[in-house]
Parts: C-alpha cells; sequence; structure tokens
C-alpha cells in the first residue's frame, strides 16, 4: 500500500508547481493511491479534485488488506534497503523513496490521527489492528481537502482534450448515461486494470507487460500433497534453471529464505512467495518450467548433518528406529518419513544399519531437496 503512495507523491511533487486554484483534476481509481493523489493535489486549495470509482465503495481493497488490519508499510527507514525489498523496479525506486519513504508515511497518517505499531516481522498496522481506520483516516482527509467523490461510475476513455483543457474524459454512470468532462491534469491510479495500462498507451506511455507475481507453487506430487498443513518455520528456497540461463540465484533474488507451507497442491509460504516474486520473469520466460530445491534446515551445514547421523548411529544403535522420530525438533515427523522415502530409507531400518550411501541420499534430501 506505501508503494502507491510513494510514487503518487513522486509524481506529485513535478506536478503540483504546475498545478493551480484554476485546474481541475481528475483521479481514476477510488482506491489508496487514488486518494492519496486527490488528498495531495487537493492540498491548500490548489485545484479542484474529482475521485472517480467504477466500484460502489470505496478503498475495497485497503478494506481486506492484511487479514483486515491493513499492511499500512514496512519498518524499513532506509530508502535503500525498502527499494532493496522490490523484484522489479529497484532503481526507479530509489528515487520516489529518497522523497518520501517509510517514516514520512508514518508521519502522514499520524497527522490525520492515525498511530501505527511495528510487528516482529517489521510490517507495521494501525493500532487498532482494523482496516477501517485507515479507509477512514482517507475518507476524512479527502472530504477536509475539498476533494469530490463520485462510485459507481466507470471512466470508458481517456483522451487528450481540445482547446482550453487538456484531456477528456468519459464516463458512465450506473445509470448508463454516458458524460464527458474536460480536465487540465488526470491521473489513472487504476492498479492492475488492463483499462489502465492501455490509457497510459495512448497517451504516449511505454508500458511494460505486467506478469504474474506473489503466486505459490504447483507441485504434483501426491506423497507431498497428503503433508498439506505441515509447515517449516526457517528454510532456503530456490530455483533450479535449466543450464544456459546465465542467471545466478544469488545476484537475482533466486534464492529466498523464510518459512515454508505445504499445501494439497505444493508449496505456500513466505519464503515461496518472496521467492515467485523476484523470479517471476524467468520463470515466465521459462514457460513455469523451473525446479524447486529446498534446504529444510539451513542452520547447519550437510557435513554436519552427516556428522549428526554418523553419532545416532553409534549411540542409538539397534535401539532406535530411523523413522520412529524427526532427529530436527524443525522438522516435523511426517516431513522427515517423507525425506526418508525419498532418500530410499527404510524408516523401519535400525540407525545402526544405516550405510554410508544412506547417510549422504538422506543429508541431501535435508539440504538439497528438489522438486519440478
Amino acid at each position: 500500500m506505501m508503494v502507491s503512495f510513494v510514487l503518487n507523491c513522486w509524481d506529485l511533487k513535478r506536478i503540483r508547481s504546475r498545478i493551480s486554484a484554476e485546474n481541475n483534476v481528475i483521479v481514476v481509481g477510488g482506491g489508496a493511491a487514488g486518494f492519496f493523489a486527490a488528498i495531495e493535489c487537493a492540498a491548500k486549495g490548489r485545484a479542484r479534485v474529482k475521485i472517480v470509482e467504477g466500484g460502489k465503495e470505496f478503498l475495497d481493497k485497503v478494506r481486506i488488506s492484511g487479514g483486515g488490519r491493513c499492511n499500512t508499510t514496512h519498518a524499513a527507514f532506509n530508502h535503500e534497503t525498502l527499494s532493496g525489498g522490490y523484484p522489479r523496479g529497484r532503481r526507479e525506486l530509489r528515487g520516489p523513496f529518497s522523497g518520501f519513504d517509510a517514516s514520512d508515511t508514518v508521519e502522514w497518517f499520524k497527522e490525520r490521527g492515525v498511530e501505527l505499531k511495528t510487528e516482529d516481522d517489521g510490517r507495521m498496522f494501525p493500532v487498532t489492528d482494523d482496516s477501517s481506520t485507515i479507509v477512514d483516516a482517507l475518507i476524512r482527509a479527502a472530504r477536509e481537502s475539498g476533494v469530490q467523490m463520485t462510485t459507481s461510475t466507470k471512466v470508458t476513455n481517456i483522451s487528450t482534450g481540445n482547446g482550453k483543457n487538456a484531456f477528456s474524459v468519459v464516463m458512465k454512470s450506473a445509470a448508463g448515461t454516458p458524460v464527458t468532462e474536460s480536465c487540465d491534469k488526470v491521473l489513472i491510479a487504476t492498479g492492475s486494470s488492463k483499462l489502465g495500462y492501455r490509457w497510459a498507451e495512448q497517451l504516449g506511455h511505454s508500458i511494460v507487460p505486467p506478469i504474474p507475481s506473489l503466486f505459490t507453487f504447483k507441485i504434483e506430487d501426491k506423497e507431498l500433497h497428503e503433508l498439506a498443513g505441515v509447515s517449516v518455520g526457517n528454510t532456503v528456497v530456490h530455483l533450479v534453471l535449466p543450464k544456459g540461463t546465465g542467471r545466478r540465484r544469488q545476484d537475482s533474488g533466486l534464492l529466498q529464505k523464510g518459512p515454508t507451507l505445504i499445501t494439497h497442491w505444493g508449496f505456500s509460504g513466505p519464503a515461496i512467495l518472496r521467492l515467485s516474486a523476484f523470479g517471476a520473469r524467468i520463470m515466465k520466460e521459462l514457460g513455469y518450467q523451473v525446479g524447486l530445491n529446498i534446504d529444510w534446515y539451513p542452520e547447519t551445514s550437510k557435513a554436519k548433518t552427516l556428522e549428526l547421523f554418523e553419532d545416532l548411529r553409534r549411540q542409538r544403535g539397534q535401539k532406535r528406529l530411523i523413522g520412529s522420530a524427526s532427529p530436527y525438533r524443525a522438522i516435523p515427523a511426517r516431513l522427515w518419513r517423507l525425506l526418508l522415502r525419498r532418500a530410499e530409507v527404510n524408516e523401519k531400518c535400525p540407525w545402526a544399519e544405516l550405510k554410508k550411501d544412506g547417510m549422504q541420499t538422506l543429508a541431501k534430501q535435508v539440504h538439497q531437496c528438489t522438486f519440478s
């Protein structure tokens, strides 16, 4: 959500000096970005501003974001660190974030009566844990700034105008009546809508085609699916790319750390979602035909794991079966038994009978577990 605020603020820094009290500004889209832009354009009575929203309500996505709490920004108060969290456009975001960053977002809301709190993972929410706090603050600020707000009105076209006004905006109300309004400035805040991209292109902007991002991984593996709901709190995941792609996973964000969740169709969780974001473009280029490698216990090396197995073989001997319990607290028993099957190690085999080659293949499943 904060990025929407920042990008509009950056654009406004360049255009506000050109906005006068005589200007009409139409903002297309009543989401977080549209509201922030409208409020800032209307600041100090500099312009007559109108938000046009096609849906029945404003700020719908804000209401449901963060599980209904609204993840407002992130506690990364260095703009280099903040821009580094975005898979694409890192360099392009340095300018906007240097002018308006997370600390500015916190202050912006504080000035409007909203206090934010920081959670352990850096996410920031309103102290009320209620997204309506953010929704109400944005709507109230817009009203106080004199912004006109219209819902159930779909914009069907935007074109350059003739004569005095720079743009013509064609709208259709809920009643189906088409209306054309002229304005001096138009701000397209339509999110991922294809119409927004089309209008921007018509007005002379170059568009980089958007691609899917932040998605879960589908793995065709029945045994894996039976473990749905099992999660591991700290993993390292990376994409296994075909030879010749010329990509190094560490340099391109194709290696990520964090929790991984097994689902009834494959994998999800924070580490997987970040990997999908940073690897979105190359996966699209490869038709999503890539492999996935998971280190289920990155706290130690493969060599240390082999030492552990050797110790267990000596200490437990014939008394303990390999599949009776996971030797790692972080790896649930159900997942451990899957790793045994993938390594072709009999879970009813005593530790004393585990051979060297079995140790090697099992250690590989722990640290280099590959799916395709």
